[in-house]
């Protein structure tokens, strides 16, 4: 297995000021390597291409508001894989639907199988919502126990009881907790989806 690339602020910091700066091939070649061994060991049945490059565009959108704390966010390789492993499950998820979706028009109407747009449509919203979720998790405005609080009642969907017992909180403070990061999630994901428009 390919070595763990040692993180380079510099580089970092250069990609989050310019999403054409020259170094993201240094970027690709550094972490291309581990990216390609983790879907070939993880998701061999998914195209590790297509996912890294959809992981390297979400990058691009996410890298002028990431900072890079790992005390805070953990190591970056981690914070990598996560976008990778999400894009992953996406696409399986996405190819799932489709397949359900042409046998249904073969079967009831007949229609040779097309529904492209109206998939690409749904992967680009999830894209956007997978993008917002790294950004809001990355908020160092946001109390740490806020986050691992909406991660495990939005995310994983564990029961908010379980959630509160653990944390030593109420009920009430989970639903409240979920609520304010839902509407944060929903407004960071807005704008991206604004920013599309403008761009497209």
């Amino acid at each position: 297995m390919p070595k763990i690339p040692e993180t380079s602020t510099t580089l970092l910091r250069d990609l989050a000021q310019d999403s054409r700066h020259a170094r993201w091939g240094e970027f690709v070649a550094r972490y291309r390597p581990m990216m390609e061994t983790y879907m070939h060991t993880r998701f061999p049945m998914v195209d590790a291409d297509d996912a890294i490059q959809e992981t390297l565009i979400a990058l691009i959108k996410v890298f002028p508001v990431y900072h890079y704390s790992p005390e805070e966010t953990g190591a970056f390789h981690n914070y990598l894989t996560g976008i990778l492993r999400h894009r992953a499950l996406r696409m399986i998820e996405c190819e799932s639907r489709r397949l359900d979706k042409e046998l249904k028009y073969q079967e009831i109407e007949g229609l040779s199988a097309s529904g492209g747009n109206k998939d690409d449509g749904l992967s680009w919203r999830e894209s956007v919502f997978e993008i917002a979720l790294q950004q809001l998790l990355a908020d160092e405005s946001i109390n740490d126990r806020t986050k691992q609080v909406f991660v495990r009642v939005a995310v994983n969907g564990e029961k908010p009881e379980s959630v509160a017992e653990s944390f030593g909180i109420a009920r009430n403070s989970v639903d409240q907790m979920k609520a304010r990061m839902k509407d944060r999630l929903r407004e960071l994901a807005n704008a991206l989806m604004k920013v599309e428009d403008e761009i497209g």
